[in-house]
């Protein structure tokens, strides 16, 4: 197969470049599940971005910053929030309905945030988006979508791409030729036992192109949402942070306060861990006055508390901290121009340098948008493609290597969890090194001449781990969401 522009992966990112591109030349997106079915689909809060008029730009600069503890790309950051507003703009003129109030977008405060500045849809902001972004997309004439279709990897020759190998839905092996690939792949949180992401956030594109010679960066800071629900299975069900803008309150299990519920997520996050020593953390509106303002400012977590017998508007809500989202990634540069030539990258997976060591709140979606609208500006059709000799291949797919991989995956995200979690130290990172690299024994063991989805997800997912891991090995001090203890997080 051939096409101008392939895009790996179906978030925001990936779905707004493909509008802008399909103004270009043919867009092929490849998704290895169900298009939505991303993190994006996930996000509750909403999108950070000066709206206000008593808010500034230098305002969300300086939170950014702070937040991310000064390892931010300073450049990065001041671009990303002056085209926040732009950003607003294009997701209102695709159809997305923020909440309003007499013709002005309603703000919401969050963790780390001086001022209001998250617009937002109820506490279904993503969904929102992806839902827009997907029906746009199935509509446009020059873009074709392939469902459960697995990448395997990037076709690369003299630091330049030309493709991608894939599997589609199971059954076959194909290879898709393109002028630019471009990955949006989103994160990793399926490395760790608990998190907030889904099933597909195994870290393919970040292990891509990783194999294929890419730059990588800051893979040690990985951010924990300090409030997942703590019932149930995982991933975990999020508890939005806006939960806390609006008023909820972060509480021990003597009912009493122990941390500012607007500080950044990661001193939160550490908070909760040290309270959970001790006993349940929970979250809670005290006194409140107004429960049908409550409920319908947060429907979707109401409802899914209801199946609990919990009551939003004033029961005690057990909460825990868990993997969510990963700060670092391919390293990219203001238009998502990679290392090797015709190869781009955005969103979650990327590192453009804007969250430092800690993400601020709400800033994620309001970096897909803002890359992605400018990735665009760099690319264009070839003329021609570059013939490749075609390798055939068929899939090996056997229920003893379906065991083994579930069995390996399961082994890794209890490593990283155990040895490379919230609080770290460096007798505990050597030994999940050495337990990674004992499973990698064991997965290449099995995966000798063999082709299988899951294992390749598998495989990425470790090779991904092992990049955290090792990168939090050499930095030997706390920094932003890495955090340097005396006992690790065991």
């Amino acid at each position: 197969m051939q096409t101008n522009f392939l895009v790996i992966g179906s978030g925001i990112s990936g779905l707004n470049f493909a509008l802008h591109a399909a103004k270009k030349g043919h867009v092929t997106i490849v998704t290895k599940k169900k298009i939505a079915e991303t993190n994006t689909n996930r996000a509750q809060g909403g999108i950070a971005a000066v709206i206000d008029s008593k808010d500034s730009f230098a305002k969300h600069i300086e939170d950014t910053l702070q937040a991310g503890a000064f390892h931010n790309d300073k450049k990065a950051v001041k671009f990303m929030v002056e085209k926040g507003p732009e950003a607003i703009t294009r997701l209102i003129e695709l159809g997305v309905e923020f909440e309003q109030s007499e013709g002005t977008l309603k703000l919401t405060r969050e963790g780390g945030h001086s001022s209001k500045r998250i617009s937002y849809v109820g506490d279904f902001t993503g969904q929102e988006i992806e839902s827009i972004l997907v029906k746009r997309v199935r509509n446009h004439p020059n873009i074709d979508i392939f469902e459960n279709t697995f990448a395997v990897d990037l076709i690369v020759e003299n630091k330049q791409v030309y493709g991608a190998k894939i599997i589609i839905r199971n059954h076959r092996i194909d290879y898709i030729f393109a002028d630019a690939v471009i990955i949006a792949t989103g994160g990793s949180g399926q490395a760790y036992k608990y998190t907030t992401n889904p099933s597909i956030a195994t870290g393919d594109g970040i292990a891509m192109a990783y194999r294929a010679g890419a730059k990588i960066k800051d893979m040690e800071f990985i951010q924990f949402h300090p409030t997942a629900f703590a019932l149930g299975t995982t991933p975990k069900f999020l508890l939005s942070e806006a939960l806390r803008g609006e008023g909820a309150k972060l509480i021990n299990n003597q009912n009493e306060s122990f941390i500012n519920e607007l500080s950044p997520r990661d001193i939160v996050a550490r908070a909760i861990y040290k309270e959970l020593q001790n006993g349940p953390v929970y979250l809670q509106f005290k006194n409140t006055k107004s429960p049908n303002k409550i409920k319908s400012r947060f429907p979707k977590i109401y409802e899914k508390l209801k199946k609990y017998d919990l009551d939003l508007t004033h029961d005690k809500i057990p909460v825990i901290p868990v993997a969510h989202y990963i700060c670092g990634g391919i390293k990219t540069d203001l238009r998502g121009r990679t290392n090797i030539k015709n190869l781009y990258a955005f969103g979650e997976t990327t590192c453009t340098g804007v969250h430092g060591a800690n993400r601020l709140a709400s800033n994620s979606l309001l970096e897909a948008v803002v890359f992605s609208n400018q990735v665009v500006k760099d690319v264009k059709p070839a003329k021609k493609f570059k013939a490749f000799a075609i390798k055939h291949e068929t899939l090996t797919n056997t229920e003893l290597i379906e065991k083994k991989s579930k069995l390996l995956r399961r082994e890794i995200q209890e490593t990283m969890w155990e040895y490379c979690g919230i609080v770290r130290a460096q007798p505990h990172l050597n030994q999940g090194l050495k337990k990674l690299l004992s499973i990698k024994k064991d997965l290449e063991s099995i995966s000798k001449n063999t082709l299988n989805r899951n294992l390749l997800e598998t495989k990425n997912l470790l090779e991904t781990s092992i990049l955290i891991i090792e990168a939090a090995r050499k930095r030997k001090s706390s920094l932003g969401c890495h955090f340097v203890g005396g006992k690790g997080n065991s």
